[in-house]
C-alpha cells in the first residue's frame, strides 16, 4: 500500500521528468518576449545588458560603430567573432572596484570590493552565481604571497583575479565586466534614487576614507551616497557577509527601478556614466547576446551562494577563512552542476520569521507538515530578508520549484545555497519570512 510519501516521490519525478521535456521543447524555440525576468546578484552587470539592449533598440545604432566610439572599454577582437552561446556552460567575473582617491586612476591599482563568479547554462536556460568574499584569504600566484583575494586586482589586475580563481578554486573565467564604484553613485542619483529596505539603523564615519553612513530603519530611498553606504555597510557582526547579502537584496530593488517607464528617458545619461566606469573584455554584439539570453532566464529557477567560512583576526587584519569542504561543495554545485539525489521526503524543514510575520509562519509550518515534512519553527528578529535557503546539496532547484507549485507564497523568493546551516541548525531547508 503507497504512503502519502510515495505519492509525494512518484509526483515529485513526474515534476522533474516535465522540467526535463519543457527543456528539450526549449532547445528549439525562441526567447520569449518578455522584459527581463532575471535576478543577478551583483546589479550593475545587469545595467550593462539592459543598457546595451535598450540603446539598440531605442537609437538603433550601428554596432561597429558603437565598437570604434568606446562605448565600453573592452578587448579590439578579430574580424569574425563566436557566437557567445554556443552549447557550454560559461563563467563570467564581475568585479567591483573601489577609488584610490581623487585624481587616481581608475583602474589601476584598484582593489575589488566585490567578487561574483556568474555560471550561464545555455542549453537548460539557467544562471547561477558565487559571491566570493573579499576579505577571504588566499595564495596569489606570480609570487604574491598570501593575501586577501581582493588585493588581486590591485596587485595584477583582471588577469590575477582570473588566476587566482583558476589555481585557488579551479574556476575558469570565459568573460569579465568591472564596474567602479562610483558609477553606482552616479547611476543612483541618474535615476532620481533606489527603493530599499534598510534593515537596521546604519551608522558609521570613516572621515579618512570619506565614508560617511546614516541611514535608518525602514523603507528609504536612497541616493547615490546612500546607496554607497548601504552597499559597504558591514559594521554589524556580519562582515563582509552581511554587506555580500545587501548587495544581494540592493540588486533586486534597483531591478525593479530599471523596468519602470520613466527610466527609459534617463538612458542616455547613464550610457555617459558607462562609458567611463564601466570595463569589459566583451564586445556591443557579445552583451547584447547576454541581454537576450537574460530575457529567457526564469528568475525562479536562480541560484546564489557564498563561499562559506568564518571570520579570523590576525593582528590588525581580519580575514575570512574558507571552509574548504563546503567551499568545494558550493563550487561543484554553482560551477560544475553536480546534482546529488535524495530522498525529499525525509527533508527537515525550518522556519524563522520576524514578529510581524508570526500569522504567515504559523499558516507555513501548517501547509509543510501537510506535505508531509517535520518542521522546526524558529523566531528570530535580526534577519531583513524574505529567502528559501537550501542548507543541504540534496535540496535542489528542481525541489524548491516543485515546492512553489504547492505554496504560491514562496514564488519570486530568493533561492540561497547556505551549507554552513548558520540559518537554522538541523534542518535541511530554511524559509525566512523578514519585513523586507
Amino acid at each position: 500500500m503507497k504512503t502519502a510519501n510515495n505519492y509525494q516521490q512518484e509526483e515529485y519525478k513526474a515534476f522533474l521528468n516535465q522540467i526535463r521535456m519543457e527543456r528539450q521543447q526549449k532547445k528549439t524555440s525562441n526567447f520569449p518576449k518578455i522584459f527581463f525576468t532575471v535576478i543577478l546578484a551583483f546589479f550593475l552587470a545587469v545595467i550593462c545588458v539592459i543598457i546595451v539592449e535598450n540603446t539598440i533598440l531605442i537609437d538603433k545604432i550601428n554596432l561597429a560603430q558603437a565598437e570604434d566610439s568606446g562605448f565600453f572599454k573592452f578587448s579590439r577582437k578579430k574580424k569574425g567573432f563566436q557566437v557567445p552561446f554556443s552549447p557550454r556552460r560559461q563563467n563570467i567575473l564581475l568585479l567591483g572596484i573601489d577609488s584610490n582617491g581623487e585624481g587616481a586612476d581608475l583602474w589601476e591599482g584598484t582593489r575589488s570590493d566585490t567578487i561574483m563568479v556568474v555560471n550561464v547554462d545555455p542549453r537548460t536556460r539557467t544562471l547561477k552565481a558565487i559571491s566570493i568574499p573579499r576579505d577571504s584569504k588566499v595564495y596569489l600566484p606570480d609570487n604574491k604571497g598570501v593575501s586577501k583575494i581582493n588585493s588581486a586586482h590591485a596587485l595584477g589586475g583582471v588577469n590575477l583575479v582570473k588566476k587566482t580563481l583558476k589555481e585557488t578554486f579551479g574556476i575558469k573565467i570565459d568573460h569579465y565586466i568591472i564596474v567602479h564604484d562610483e558609477a553606482v553613485e552616479k547611476i543612483v542619483d541618474a535615476l532620481g534614487g533606489v527603493p530599499i529596505y534598510v534593515e537596521k539603523p546604519m551608522k558609521y564615519h570613516d572621515w579618512a576614507g570619506h565614508l560617511h553612513i546614516d541611514l535608518n530603519k525602514g523603507n528609504n530611498i536612497l541616493n547615490g551616497k546612500q546607496a554607497v553606504g548601504y552597499l559597504r555597510y558591514r559594521k554589524d557582526g556580519l562582515g563582509d557577509i552581511g554587506r555580500t547579502q545587501r548587495q544581494q537584496w540592493f540588486m533586486r530593488s534597483f531591478f525593479e527601478k530599471m523596468k519602470s517607464l520613466d527610466t527609459i528617458a534617463k538612458i542616455p545619461e547613464v550610457l555617459n556614466i558607462c562609458k567611463t566606469y564601466i570595463k569589459t573584455d566583451m564586445s556591443i554584439y557579445e552583451l547584447s547576446q547576454y541581454a537576450g539570453f537574460l530575457k529567457g532566464v526564469d528568475e525562479n529557477k536562480i541560484e546564489i551562494a557564498t563561499l562559506p567560512g568564518a571570520p579570523n583576526q590576525k593582528g590588525y587584519i581580519s580575514y575570512w577563512i574558507l571552509d574548504p569542504q563546503k567551499t568545494q561543495e558550493v563550487i561543484d554545485r554553482i560551477i560544475y552542476r553536480d546534482k546529488v539525489e535524495s530522498d525529499f521526503s525525509k527533508f527537515k524543514a525550518g522556519i524563522m520569521y520576524s514578529p510581524l510575520k508570526e500569522k504567515e509562519a504559523m499558516a507555513l509550518q501548517d501547509q509543510l507538515k501537510e506535505l508531509g515534512f517535520e518542521v522546526n519553527t524558529l523566531k528570530i528578529t535580526h534577519l531583513s530578508h524574505t529567502r528559501f535557503v537550501a542548507n543541504r546539496n540534496e535540496v535542489t532547484v528542481d525541489f524548491y520549484n516543485w515546492l512553489q507549485k504547492k505554496m504560491p507564497q514562496l514564488n519570486k523568493v530568493q533561492f540561497i545555497y547556505d551549507p554552513t546551516e548558520n540559518f537554522s541548525v538541523g534542518s535541511d531547508f530554511t524559509i525566512v519570512l523578514a519585513e523586507g
